[in-house]
């Protein structure tokens, strides 16, 4: 009898030792971890507005909300590189879609296809096909766009424009004159946050689609455009005459801190992506009362392009989740309750307008007919060695003024990382 007894305290044990195991497996399983640096105003409401419509379709499955803050990711691009490499990837993870995805996690064989998917679900027809192809290599698909940004964007405060009798610029001859103006009333013409340096980059890039054109510009990462071009000299030349014209702790401040000084009325333009856009909004402020925007004089009928997008790496621990989120991102309603939050546009083509604020839907319209140029230091463009390495020369640029250096460093980079 005590051995039967003992027989049935072991069965018994195993059961619950079973039962412990296979509930923490279960417990394990039911969660998704998500990767992003989406910590700045605009960006985390619209992370968080995504998350409360996955957890509505999916209330039992948790979503870790891995953030890294940092302005553009330049903190978190390191931290998920170290995960990557380490073979630690989160279940998904925010990409920049061209050379960042493909240059960093698809070449490298870190990343699953996901071409099936978007076939199963019918929506592979449902994006605009220029931003879906830059998620693409060899055929197939490894990530899903969620939005795209405009980065040649200027935004300005509307009062102090009419304060100071200045009008919306048209070209980069006016913008300086706007400028100078401004200066001379004692007010910050341009606000500039570049602490983490891409944010002087940004204004470069823009420039230099300014002065190359959009086809130019594109043909610099194509070899129709050789870098030695007049036209990238000419861009530094604009550089440094608008960078008279910023404000002086510019490197201590963020891409925030600039935006909030052109809410605050201590400066009168900013030139930013419009994430700054959806920053403004939750300020305060409403778009076309408060603040007006434009393209970057120069630039218009280009759009440089920036998106976000969320893949599949191998070994995520918790792939079948992970393909839920994708599909949370990838449907229209995922789309629409990000991107009016975020200050950005949906991938997708089938949007409802109805719930963008006119300058998003502006916005649409320019993407719908502008010429599309993508963004070097958000990615798209051209290999990490050139966006570092450019916006290394272009920080140095703006202490020494040396534009013959500044346009031999370029060739250089342009020689030694994308050729």
């Amino acid at each position: 009898m005590l051995f039967k007894k003992r027989m049935l305290l072991s069965v018994l044990l195993v059961v619950a030792l079973l039962f412990v195991s296979s509930f923490s497996v279960m417990a394990q399983d039911e969660e998704v971890e998500i990767f992003s640096w989406w910590t700045g105003g605009g960006e985390e409401e619209g992370l968080n507005a995504l998350i409360e419509l996955f957890n509505e379709e999916y209330p039992d499955v948790e979503v870790i909300n891995a953030t890294v803050a940092g302005g553009a990711g330049s903190n978190a691009k390191a931290v998920l590189k170290t995960r990557m490499v380490g073979g630690n990837p989160p279940d998904s993870f925010q990409v920049h879609g061209g050379a960042e995805l493909v240059d960093t996690y698809v070449e490298t064989g870190m990343m699953q296809p996901i071409t099936g998917l978007l076939e199963e679900w019918g929506v592979k027809d449902k994006f605009n096909q220029q931003i879906l192809e830059m998620s693409s290599y060899e055929g197939e698909y490894y990530s899903i766009p969620v939005n795209v940004h405009r980065s040649n964007a200027t935004f300005y405060n509307k009062e102090v424009l009419a304060e100071n009798n200045v009008e919306p610029p048209t070209d980069l001859a006016s913008f300086k004159d706007a400028l100078a103006k401004l200066d001379e009333a004692g007010v910050v013409p341009l606000a500039l946050g570049d602490t983490n340096k891409w944010p002087a980059g940004q204004v470069f890039e823009t420039l230099l689609v300014a002065t190359l054109g959009p086809d130019g510009y594109n043909g610099l990462w194509n070899g129709e455009t050789a870098a030695d071009d007049p036209a990238i000299r000419e861009a530094l030349v604009h550089f440094k005459d608008l960078m008279q014209y910023v404000n002086e702790d510019h490197s201590a401040l963020t891409w925030q801190d600039a935006t909030q000084m052109v809410h605050e009325g201590e400066a009168a333009f900013n030139i930013m992506g419009d994430w700054a856009e959806g920053y403004l909004k939750t300020l305060g402020w409403t778009p076309g009362e408060d603040f007006g925007w434009m393209p970057v004089p120069g630039t218009e009928g280009s759009f440089v392009v920036v998106t976000d997008t969320f893949g599949l790496p191998k070994g995520a621990p918790n792939p079948e989740n992970a393909k839920k989120w994708l599909k949370i991102i990838a449907s229209k309603e995922g789309q629409d309750t990000f991107n009016p939050i975020k200050g950005s546009i949906p991938a997708r083509l089938d949007a409802d307008k109805s719930k963008y604020d006119p300058y998003l839907t502006d916005t649409m319209d320019d993407f719908a007919n502008d010429t599309l140029t993508p963004s070097i230091v958000h990615g798209s463009a051209a290999p990490e060695g050139f966006i570092t390495a450019m916006n290394d020369t272009i920080n140095s640029f703006i202490t020494t003024g040396d534009v013959d250096q500044a346009f031999e460093n370029f060739q250089a980079n342009h020689e030694e990382y994308v050729q």
